[in-house]
């Protein structure tokens, strides 16, 4: 609050305050400071707009209605000015003044500019007494010095005194806590004393804190007290100024039901400020969270960057006393060599000695003997001998270069709060495989804006809306169980934590006209022997085991032959489609996820959930094919052996997702292959 209670222009405590105009407050002191004289250009106007021009009342019009009836002046603030409002030396009252609050020139062409708006108005011949004093800010201002005077004690030695404990109410004397104890005790003659809180007014005690405040009157009539109020003016007026004054035509109401107005109003709008003020302080508690988050981050990066250099060297470490093997052999290298010097010094101080004694005889008893050992002790150190058989990096060498200079370059990544540009199609490398899509991309070269990942969008295949297929870091994307024959669009954003880039541009891709797959290895069960890349299939089992194909199909017309290899004491394979989770360890047909025809040499039947029907004269043996016609258009299901269609239509109303599929038992060996859409057989009409 102490903010509030300072003057704009000396920026104390008000002394004085009167309330300009435009709302502010300044000390009149300051006032009086601040006043200047209208411009030399000012003093020109006509003699019914100039302030002196007519009498007091058009004075007083002048003051309250200059410049377009606002009652303020513009004015730009000077730079060299305190707070950006003019300031004239204060001078002496021009002889004849009738007020002594009229600066030098506060005739009627001075003005006073406000120094927070910069709004000037005008002064009428009452000068700075025209201006009403806020005298509730002053006794605010009075309460808030005595609160902050602190009592201090009357008979402490100590500079500054100690603030007092207690007041003695016989003595009129302020003590501090060791004062008190000291001087006066609660016995003896002070027994009977008594001891009150210190006052918050610095006069003593026993003095009263404030007296009754003397009721304002009114400027213009002084022996009056304000009464009413003035709507029209907003200010309250005496009942003179109702009956003889300018307020005479002036809507008014009561002074008191006026005050409870706008008390009413006021705390009103110090809720709305509160809530306000409350929303504020949570967002300064979210603001140090925020804060506090960012240096966890930031510490959290350095110390994970510190506990990965610690687990390496940890690694290194073990690496290092693996290879402790190597120094053994280094110290017994040392140990070898040191003892061969040993024993080669010896004898050639020796033969030294020898070759130094004058006896003839004597030197020939031991010179072979000598000779040898001298020969065999120079082939001891023959070549290699005094190399090292470990090398001083031990095999082991620590490129750290590249490490440090990534040290010494890391740094922080300047945010600016962009969003990542137009990641970049690499269209050769984006290509389409069966029902399958591979897409590439990559990032324009000198991207400074860091990319956290990015965003794949494909459309349905039939022009309709993107749909997100892929959300991460990589830069290459295969999608899989697409439609044969259709075309797709692809697009690509990247994000960070700023937001989401743009797309890139649209790349229209086409799958295949016809299918093509193979058998699937990971879905097949474990009885299931494949060979030739995955082209044939056979069995381990003398029970039906079930194998699917690689494609998938939704929609569209899709036809494949089977080539039966081999075929042995008559099995009954089955041939058809099937659901991705059908039931692998029996005959295809038999449960709820597939559709099949089982064949032996002689006749075939169409099976569903256990459900034979439409048996149909004709079989297989080693050669034959067998055909599967699947047409998702019309939602039927057709077989056909040897091009000739078996059978009626075996299903209709096929609906949802199906993968080619097959069971089949150690006797019999097939292998697909397919056909394009001109080589589809015809259906004969049933």
């Amino acid at each position: 609050m102490e903010e509030e209670l300072k003057c704009p222009v000396c920026g104390s405590l008000f002394r004085e305050p009167i309330i300009l105009p435009c709302s502010h407050n300044v000390c009149l002191p300051c006032a009086r400071t601040i006043a200047v004289q209208t411009p030399e250009r000012e003093k020109h106007l006509p003699a019914e707009c100039a302030a002196g021009g007519g009498g007091g009342e058009h004075a007083d019009k002048l003051s309250l209605h200059s410049e377009s009836d606002s009652g303020y002046g513009s004015y730009t603030p000077s730079l060299k000015s305190p707070n950006g409002v003019r300031v004239l030396p204060l001078g002496p009252a021009p002889s004849g003044s009738s007020s002594a609050a009229l600066p030098r020139g506060a005739g009627p062409s001075s003005s006073l500019t406000c120094p927070q708006c910069h709004r000037s108005a005008s002064l009428d011949p009452r000068g700075l007494r025209g201006f009403p004093r806020n005298r509730l800010l002053e006794a605010i201002v009075q309460r808030y010095q005595q609160g902050q005077a602190a009592a201090k004690c009357q008979l402490c030695d100590r500079s500054p005194p100690e603030a007092a404990t207690v007041a003695c109410e016989q003595c009129e004397v302020l003590y501090c806590a060791a004062c008190q104890l000291k001087c006066h005790p609660t016995r003896g003659p002070f027994a009977k004393h008594r001891l009150l809180p210190p006052p918050s007014l610095p006069g003593g005690p026993g003095k009263a804190a404030g007296g009754a405040r003397k009721l304002p009157t009114c400027a213009d009539h002084e022996l009056e007290n304000y009464s009413m109020y003035c709507v029209s003016c907003a200010t309250p007026v005496c009942y003179q100024c109702l009956e003889e004054g300018k307020h005479g035509q002036h809507q008014v109401k009561a002074l008191g039901a006026m005050w409870k107005q706008h008390k009413t109003q006021l705390s009103q709008a110090l809720n709305g400020v509160s809530d306000k003020a409350k929303e504020a302080k949570e967002f300064l508690v979210q603001l140090k969270n925020i804060l506090q988050q960012i240096q966890l981050v930031w510490f959290a990066q350095c110390d994970a960057l510190v506990d990965a250099l610690t687990r390496q060297k940890a690694k290194l470490l073990t690496k290092v006393t693996k290879e402790r093997f190597h120094l053994q052999v280094v110290w017994d290298q040392i140990n070898h060599c040191t003892l061969k010097l040993r024993q080669s010094t010896g004898l050639m101080e020796y033969c030294l000695e020898v070759i130094k004694e004058n006896d003839p005889s004597g030197f020939l008893q031991i010179s072979d003997a000598l000779i040898k050992r001298v020969q065999v002790s120079q082939e001891q150190w023959v070549k290699g001998a005094l190399e090292p058989k470990v090398s001083a990096e031990f095999d082991l060498t620590l490129d750290s270069e590249p490490l440090l200079q990534s040290i010494h370059q890391l740094d922080f990544i300047q945010m600016k709060c962009r969003v990542p540009p137009v990641p970049l199609l690499q269209l050769e490398k984006c290509c389409t495989r069966n029902n399958s899509v591979t897409l590439a991309w990559r990032m324009p070269p000198f991207t400074h804006n860091p990319v956290e990942g990015y965003i794949l969008e494909l459309d349905d295949g039939d022009g309709g809306q993107f749909r997100e297929v892929y959300v991460g870091k990589e830069t290459l994307c295969t999608i899989d169980g697409l439609h044969f024959n259709s075309t797709y669009n692809a697009r690509v954003k990247a994000f960070n934590s700023s937001g989401v880039g743009p797309y890139s541009k649209t790349v229209v891709l086409q799958t295949s006209d016809v299918a093509w797959f193979t058998f699937d290895p990971s879905s097949a069960h474990r009885d299931i022997v494949l060979s030739n890349d995955n082209q044939t299939a056979t069995c381990s089992s003398y029970d039906d085991r079930v194998v699917l194909g690689t494609a998938a199909f939704s929609k569209g017309v899709h036809y494949w032959e089977l080539h039966v290899d081999r075929y042995d004491n008559h099995p009954d394979p089955a041939f058809g489609i099937a659901r991705i989770n059908v039931v692998k360890d029996m005959m295809l047909g038999k449960d709820d996820k597939a559709w099949a025809m089982y064949v032996d040499n002689n006749r075939s039947w169409f099976m569903h959930c256990n459900s034979h029907t439409s048996r149909t004269e004709g079989g297989v043996s080693k050669g034959a094919t067998v055909g599967v016609l699947l047409d998702l258009n019309k939602h039927s299901l057709t077989f056909y052996i040897n091009g000739q269609q078996q059978g009626p239509s075996a299903f209709e109303n096929v609906e949802g997702v199906f993968m080619p599929a097959l069971s089949l038992n150690r006797n019999v060996q097939v292998n697909p292959f397919q056909l394009e859409g001109s080589r589809y057989p015809s259906l004969n009409p049933q």
